[in-house]
């Protein structure tokens, strides 16, 4: 079994890392979507199928991810996407978000795209694995975008349909 890299140092609560965190693409995002306006704003909100009617994606994996990587994938029918908004620049403390009333929110209680670190996570369908390429629908990802990792989505514990959603459950 492989030794694990341990991390460059610990951070504390008392010790807040100095230096930037590092993090390297495993794949890229190969989408429909060119540009923001018509991309789906969640993965499971269809986009206009006026404005997109083809959700098929796949995420290509980069020649150093090993096969192995990928070998189990296929059995699930949903795979989380950590992703590098890599067109994002900048972010405000408050935002305001496109459902509900034009009211600004704290960025930490919406999903919108311009954040501190540009990351996103993205929960899509997986409709098939080849090789280093997932296939993929329903994705809210633009074409080019970064893949930091992939996680399988798992029911029984990334699903909790009691959760309350705050200023979302008035709107």
């Amino acid at each position: 079994m492989p030794r694990r890299t341990p991390p460059p140092r610990a951070y504390t609560r008392d010790a807040p890392p100095a230096e930037a965190l590092t993090v390297r693409p495993i794949g890229v995002v190969r989408s429909p979507h060119e540009e923001r306006h018509g991309t789906p704003r969640q993965a499971a909100i269809p986009a206009d199928p006026a404005l997109r009617p083809d959700e098929a994606a796949r995420i290509e994996l980069f020649e150093d991810i090993p096969l192995e990587a990928v070998r189990d994938l296929a059995g699930f029918e949903r795979v989380w996407i950590v992703a590098w908004l890599h067109l994002n620049d900048g972010w405000r403390a408050t935002v305001v978000p496109p459902r509900g009333p034009r009211e600004a929110r704290s960025l930490f209680a919406t999903r919108a795209p311009h954040r501190p670190n540009p990351l996103g996570l993205s929960a899509a369908r997986v409709t098939g694995v080849e090789g280093r390429v997932i296939h993929l629908e329903r994705v809210d990802l633009l074409d080019g975008t970064p893949v930091l990792d992939l996680k399988p989505y798992v029911p029984a514990v990334d699903s909790f349909p009691d959760a309350r959603a705050g200023w979302l459950d008035e709107v």
